[in-house]
C-alpha cells in the first residue's frame, strides 16, 4: 500500500496539480482561440491548433534532455524554479496575444519551460527506492489527473468572462507555485551524486541515442514513444471532435475533460498500487495496451453520447501504462542518470507530440470537410488503435526473461 505523501513528495504532487491546472485550463478554449486569431471552420481551426501544440512539443523535444542532464549536474531545485518562472511568463504572453505568431512564441517558451514535469519526476526518483517508483509515478499521474479535473472546468468557466481569462488565471497559479517552491522545496540530489554537464549534453539526439544503448532501456523507451504518439489524439482533437460530433459547447468540453481527469486520478490512486501488486509491471503494461486499443476503437465508431460514457473510463485505465514503463526505465539506470532518463522520456513524448498533430489533424480535416468519400470524424482514433495494436508484439518482449 502507498503511504500518505509527506514532506517534499507532497509538495511535488501539489506542484504538479497546479501545473496541470495551468495546462488543462486552456484546452476548452482552443476552438475559440483559433477563431480569435483568424482560423475559420473546424478543419482549419484543428490544423492551426495542432501547429500550436506541435511548437510546444518541438521546443520540449530540443530542451528536455538538456534540462534533465542539467538537473543531474546542478541539482533539481534550481532547474525546477527557473522552469516555473518561465511558465508564468508564458501564460502572460498568451493572455496578451492577439495574433497567431505571438501565441506561437508563447507556446514555444512553454516548451522550454517543460522542465517542471521532467525535474519533478527525477526528484521523485531521488527520494524513492526502486521497488516503490511505479506506484509513486502513478501518484504523479494522479496529480496530473486532479489538475485536469480542475483545469478544464476552470478554463470553461473563466472563458465565459473573456477568452484570455484562463491564461491570466494560469499565470497567477504558476507564480504562486514558484513562490511556494522558493520557500519550501529542498534539494534532493546531493553534490556527491551529481555528474558533470558536458558539451555533448547539448545535443538532444546524442543524448537519446546514448540512452537507447543502455541495456534494458530500448524497449520501454520505444513503447513509451509510440504509446504517447497514439494517445496524443485526445489532446489534439478532443475539443474539435466533441464539437463536430456532438455540438458541445466550451463548457461541456471542459466538463468532459474534467471527468476524464477525475477518472484518471482515481485510477492512479486506487487501481495502480493494487494492480502492480497483483499483476506485476509487465502484465499490467500489456493489459493497459489492450484496453487502449478497445477505447480508441470505441471512440472511432461512437456517434452517440453513450459511447463517451462507456469508453472514457476505459481510456482512463490506460493511464496505467506510462508510469509502469517509466518505472521500468528508471530502474534500469544509476541514480546519477535519473534526470537524463526522465529528460529522454520527455523528449520522446515531445517528439510524439510534434508529429501527432501534424498527422491527426489532417486526417480529421479530410474526413470532416468532404475531401474523403466517407464522413468519419473518428478516423484519427482508429489510426491510434492500429498504432497501439502494432506495438503489442514489442511490448510482449519487455521483461519477459525476468
Amino acid at each position: 500500500m502507498i503511504r500518505r505523501p509527506t514532506g517534499p513528495f507532497a509538495f511535488i504532487l501539489a506542484t504538479l496539480v497546479i501545473d496541470a491546472i495551468g495546462i488543462g485550463i486552456v484546452f476548452p478554449i482552443m476552438p475559440e482561440l483559433m477563431e480569435r486569431v483568424g482560423a475559420v471552420g473546424a478543419g482549419q481551426g484543428a490544423f492551426w491548433g495542432g501547429i500550436l501544440l506541435a511548437s510546444y512539443a518541438a521546443a520540449q523535444f530540443v530542451f528536455a534532455p538538456i534540462v534533465g542532464s542539467l538537473s543531474d549536474a546542478w541539482g533539481r531545485r534550481p532547474v525546477l524554479l527557473v522552469a516555473l518562472a518561465f511558465l508564468a511568463l508564458d501564460y502572460v504572453i498568451m493572455a496578451l496575444a492577439d495574433d497567431f505568431w505571438l501565441l506561437l512564441l508563447g507556446r514555444t517558451l512553454a516548451g522550454l519551460a517543460g522542465a517542471t514535469y521532467i525535474t519533478a519526476t527525477a526528484y521523485v526518483s531521488d527520494i524513492t527506492p526502486p521497488e516503490g517508483r511505479a506506484a509513486r509515478f502513478g501518484l504523479i499521474g494522479a496529480a496530473f489527473g486532479i489538475g485536469f479535473v480542475l483545469g478544464p472546468a476552470l478554463g470553461g468557466v473563466a472563458a465565459t468572462w473573456h477568452v484570455s481569462a484562463p491564461f491570466w488565471l494560469a499565470a497567477g497559479l504558476a507564480a504562486l507555485n514558484l513562490a511556494f517552491g522558493v520557500f519550501i522545496l529542498p534539494e534532493s540530489l546531493p553534490r556527491a551524486r551529481r555528474r558533470p554537464f558536458g558539451a555533448r549534453e547539448l545535443n538532444p539526439f546524442g543524448t537519446i541515442f546514448r540512452a537507447f544503448r543502455i541495456p534494458g532501456l530500448a524497449i520501454p523507451l520505444t513503447c513509451l514513444a509510440l504509446f504517447e504518439f497514439a494517445n496524443m489524439v485526445y489532446v489534439t482533437l478532443w475539443s474539435f471532435w466533441g464539437r463536430e460530433v456532438f455540438g458541445w459547447s466550451t463548457l461541456v468540453i471542459g466538463l468532459s475533460l474534467s471527468a476524464y481527469g477525475l477518472l484518471a486520478a482515481l485510477t492512479q490512486v486506487f487501481v495502480m498500487p493494487r494492480a502492480i501488486a497483483r499483476l506485476g509491471e509487465r502484465r499490467l503494461m500489456l493489459a493497459g495496451l489492450l484496453l487502449s486499443v478497445v477505447a480508441f476503437t470505441g471512440f472511432s465508431l461512437g456517434t452517440a453520447l453513450w459511447a463517451v460514457v462507456i469508453f472514457l473510463p476505459l481510456s482512463a485505465l490506460t493511464d496505467l501504462v506510462p508510469p509502469t514503463l517509466t518505472a521500468m526505465a528508471a530502474n534500469s539506470v544509476d541514480e546519477d542518470r535519473q534526470g537524463m532518463v526522465q529528460g529522454v522520456i520527455a523528449a520522446l513524448a515531445s517528439l510524439a507530440a510534434v508529429l501527432a498533430p501534424l498527422v491527426f489533424t489532417p486526417v480529421f480535416g479530410v474526413f470532416v470537410d468532404g475531401s474523403a468519400p466517407l464522413y468519419w470524424p473518428g478516423a484519427p482514433f482508429a489510426l491510434s488503435a492500429l498504432i497501439v495494436a502494432a506495438l503489442l508484439p514489442l511490448a510482449w518482449r519487455q521483461g519477459r526473461g525476468r
